[in-house]
């Protein structure tokens, strides 16, 4: 029996867990990515939420207006840079136009969130490793009332996607999370969203693939992918930091889960995936003493208003992340886009010391409107599971499941990959309907 040969573009959370599901299909798996180690860029420290609770896609006329209002303001949650650029000017057109689908995408993101959640456990109590999962809810607050109706609406969808929230007044609010500085109109509890260290997850998931026989190519600077003539795909690759020559290596199919590069990717490999890069910042608070180790949450939180999630990573750290910058592929830590992440501590968590604060952005790839991009392309033996936005660490479980089950019922079938139009968007719905009626 001839075993398929299987690259996998990229070594973050969707990469790996990827790598894992298509290791498991019995094919032969490997991986590239141009860093040392695993998860080492967008899946190295992001808010930590694994949040059916916050699937709402962005494409509403709320979010314009508040963009536009954002504008000019530094320390906004959401910031546009007003530079054009062509990739900019087409990605916020059809962000716009996706409007239509807000309701339907919606829904269909709170079902995969949930069917993921079981795949993402099982993988790790299989493989025996730790990633500071802490299962005590997601608690979402609002201030005002016009927030908490915009909430309600939102909540109906979630609930056309078979997601519970509690609802809960300020005196609830602070009964679950008694931390919690400030008053609030209302707020919403999902007991069974949970958290984790997305970063420890996919270390020790790309340990586990190592050890059953998955090849990792790491410090891998992919200069050129090629269909070949038949099917399969053509990786060319040299030392990252060299200018070595470029190394090709052929394989029966591939699958980019390149983040932000995955439209550079497949450009070359004749497809549109109009993936945008947008920046997201986070800080890591060290609590190093009995007050702030006593003063911080457990329970992880959603600020509507500020635009702020946090997550407990065990006794001694507090993850908050927030904010959503449009700036092309742009790394740089601005202090302007930490310091509200610092303050925001201070004020909901004052008996909690900011005297050891790390500092963190990555780039998060997303797609016009909001959903993943999970599908074949239109060359045999292309594959696509990227453009999963915030909300890649809630989604890959399940969305590396469903590509792995395609790639092999396309090979198991055949023999052959098989040729088709990059419909990734119905692939998703379909996937999503599936799972409600499975459950």
């Amino acid at each position: 029996m001839i075993v398929t040969s299987v690259a996998v573009i990229g070594a973050g959370i969707t990469g790996v867990t990827t790598a894992y599901k298509l290791m498991s299909q019995g094919l032969d798996v490997t991986v590239f990515d141009r860093n040392a180690y695993s998860a080492m860029e967008t899946s190295f420290a992001n808010g930590g939420q694994l949040s059916a609770s916050n699937a709402e896609v962005w494409n509403s006329p709320s979010t314009f207006l508040k963009g536009i209002k954002w504008m000019l303001k530094k320390d906004a949650p959401l910031l546009v840079h007003p530079s054009p650029t062509w990739h900019k000017l087409s990605w916020m057109a059809e962000f716009v136009l996706a409007a239509r689908s807000y309701e339907e995408n919606t829904v269909a993101t709170v079902k995969m969130a949930i069917a993921a959640r079981q795949h993402l456990m099982d993988m790790a109590e299989r493989e025996g490793f730790d990633f500071d999962c802490v299962k005590r809810g997601i608690l979402h607050v609002y201030e005002t009332e016009s927030e908490f109706r915009h909430a309600l609406r939102v909540n109906d969808l979630y609930a056309k996607g078979g997601l519970h929230r509690d609802v809960l007044d300020n005196a609830g609010i602070h009964q679950i999370e008694p931390a919690l500085a400030g008053k609030f109109h209302g707020g919403f509890f999902t007991e069974s969203d949970f958290t984790g260290d997305i970063h420890k997850y996919t270390r020790g998931l790309s340990a586990a693939c190592e050890r059953k026989g998955v090849s990792f190519r790491y410090e891998a600077n992919i200069t050129q992918l090629s269909t070949r003539e038949g099917g399969g795909v053509a990786v060319f690759s040299r030392k990252a930091g060299t200018e070595d020559e470029a190394v090709r290596q052929d394989f029966d199919a591939a699958v980019i889960c390149a983040g932000v590069g995955s439209r550079r990717f497949a450009a070359m490999l004749g497809d549109r995936v109009n993936v945008y890069p947008v920046k997201g910042y986070s800080i890591t608070v060290n609590l190093e003493d009995e007050a702030s180790r006593e003063g911080a949450p457990y329970v992880s939180l959603l600020d509507d208003k500020a635009k702020i999630v946090t997550s407990r990573l065990g006794p001694n750290r507090l993850r908050i992340a927030g904010t959503a910058e449009f700036a092309g592929e742009n790394r740089d830590i601005r202090m302007a886009r930490i310091k509200p992440l610092v303050d925001w501590c201070r004020y909901r968590f004052p008996g909690v010391s900011t005297a050891s604060v790390v500092p963190w952005a990555g780039l998060r790839p997303m797609m016009p409107d909001m959903m993943p991009r999970v599908g074949r392309g239109k060359a045999k033996g292309v594959y696509y599971n990227t453009g999963h936005g915030h909300l890649g660490w809630t989604l890959s479980a399940i969305t590396a499941d469903t590509i792995a089950a395609e790639v092999a019922g396309d090979y198991k079938a055949s023999g052959t990959p098989v040729r088709g139009e990059l419909k990734p968007v119905d692939t998703v719905r379909a996937e999503a309907e599936r799972l409600t009626e499975a459950a």
